[in-house]
């Protein structure tokens, strides 16, 4: 999480994270009953477990504790992801166990993805793009997964698609859960999506090997 960006009194970075964390547990909970609107800092504060005064010590509004919130999810998920790709023997697996853990985060905190979503506009527009940008970079990341595991080459234009598709499909759990869970668990959605990717590259690469075959 980019700490620097929200300005804090308190000079010591590990109470500040430690204090930020708080605010966004009690933030998240309390967005999610009230909204962010009708949510205020001092609910926040006693959410959080310190008083008011405690609270501006480490942020400066309540669109800050929206900035914290919106930042940290893309943090668990970038942070998660690194830590689970081993690419010393890249294969499709490989990509779907990618898949896999991508997924299965954004059930985990599906409530900070539809806070996000809701609320982002709250966010001065400085903000916004840079949790557009972050939410690019998560992309790029997937592309970067997808080129390194198909196991033929993958156009940059169908990777960048198959990216995005994966991206959105993941967070449509978080979105359409209270319909899709009547059709399927998280671990059947994951199958069939992760499926319909397979096939979706299994094509791309066939096309692209007889290309090469009629080129030679």
């Amino acid at each position: 999480m980019d700490q620097n960006k929200i300005m804090s009194n308190i000079r010591n970075k590990e109470l500040v994270e430690k204090r930020r964390n708080q605010m966004i547990k009690g933030a998240i909970t309390l967005f999610k009953q009230k909204g962010f609107h009708r949510t205020t800092t001092r609910e926040i504060a006693k959410e959080a477990g310190f008083s008011i005064g405690t609270l501006y010590e480490y942020i400066r509004s309540k669109e800050d504790i929206l900035f914290l919130v919106c930042d940290s999810i893309y943090d668990q998920v970038t942070e998660r992801m690194e830590k689970t790709i081993d690419f010393k023997k890249p294969s499709l697996k490989s990509l779907a166990t990618v898949i896999e853990l991508y997924f299965k985060l954004m059930d985990e905190i599906q409530d900070e993805v539809i806070i996000m979503y809701q609320e982002v506009k709250s966010l001065k527009e400085e903000d916004q793009k840079y949790i557009l940008d972050k939410e690019r970079d998560m992309v790029s990341m997937l592309k970067w997964v997808i080129v390194t595991c198909v196991p033929h080459e993958v156009r940059a234009a169908d990777a960048e698609l198959l990216a995005n598709n994966i991206f959105v499909q993941g967070q449509m759990w978080a979105f359409r859960r209270w319909a899709l869970q009547h059709q399927f668990t998280i671990d059947q959605y994951i199958a069939k999506q992760t499926a319909f990717f397979m096939q979706t590259l299994a094509e791309d690469t066939e096309k692209s090997i007889t290309n090469n075959s009629e080129l030679n």
